[in-house]
């Protein structure tokens, strides 16, 4: 799985959970977005510091980040960090916040890291590679149906309000099933722990690099019309350990 591109990615994955973590409870300055989504120094602390690592290492590659925006869009090779996902964790002193980076070359996703900070993992996916968390190889549960499916419902209060017919077919599914935030649940279902993530109201940086990541090891992730995902805006996502339990998810859904 080790290729130079890779190891790069990893340590630029390393660089940036340690600049989160010398800001993790401590005193942050917050301030809110037109969404209402909370934004820190630490943010763009860790974009600017990750944004500086690619360009020293692939010159000419295009960049696009969430709270910087996007440089060299027109370039083949482009990298799509989200220096914090899970702010309203990290602020809230919560250790299950991440940082998120992808690499897309002609708009498919090649490479990604999942770093959790607080928490000393990093996930990575090469397409075609698998899915690997420190050096083992990462594989889905292999579950088919929704029978004894474990479901992680991502913003479950958005879903509540913009679905609220889907929202309770979600909690009559399975047979465990959890309200959670942000990229660890990928992380849980690539690693065989979770069967199905239902997602809301998403931006590239957010979906990009779990898609991989899930795809790797051996799950489908898509949109919940069954769309592949590819920079868009404002999507709702559906992952599953394998593609039978991604169509039973999104059969649901519907």
């Amino acid at each position: 799985m080790r290729d130079a591109e890779l190891d790069d990615a990893l340590v630029i994955a390393g660089a940036a959970a340690e600049a989160a973590l010398g800001f993790f409870r401590g005193r942050l300055g917050i301030e809110f977005k037109a969404d209402e989504s909370p934004v820190t120094q630490a943010d763009r602390a860790v974009e600017a510091e990750v944004r500086r690592l690619i360009a020293d290492r692939f010159p000419g590659h295009g960049i696009y980040g969430e709270e910087h925006g996007i440089e060299g869009g027109d370039a083949r090779a482009l990298w799509v960090i989200d220096p914090i996902d899970g702010t309203r964790s990290f602020i809230s002193g919560h250790p299950l916040f991440g940082f998120l980076l992808a690499h897309l070359v002609d708009g498919e996703v090649e490479l990604a890291a999942v770093g959790m900070p607080a928490l000393g993992e990093v996930f990575a996916a090469r397409r075609g590679g698998g899915a690997w968390k420190d050096g083992a190889r990462l594989s889905s549960s292999g579950r088919r149906t929704l029978d004894g499916a474990t479901l992680y419902v991502n913003e479950g209060e958005k879903i509540w309000r913009a679905h609220p017919e889907v929202f309770a077919r979600l909690m009559n599914a399975g047979t465990t099933r959890r309200f959670s935030y942000d990229c660890y649940p990928y992380a849980l279902l690539a690693m065989g722990h979770v069967d199905v993530v239902v997602d809301f109201d998403l931006q590239p940086y957010d979906y990009l690099t779990v898609s991989l990541l899930v795809e790797e090891a051996g799950g489908k992730m898509t949109d919940w019309a069954g769309g592949r995902l590819h920079m868009g805006e404002s999507v709702a996502t559906v992952a599953a350990a394998t593609p039978d339990l991604h169509a039973a998810a999104l059969a649901l859904l519907r």
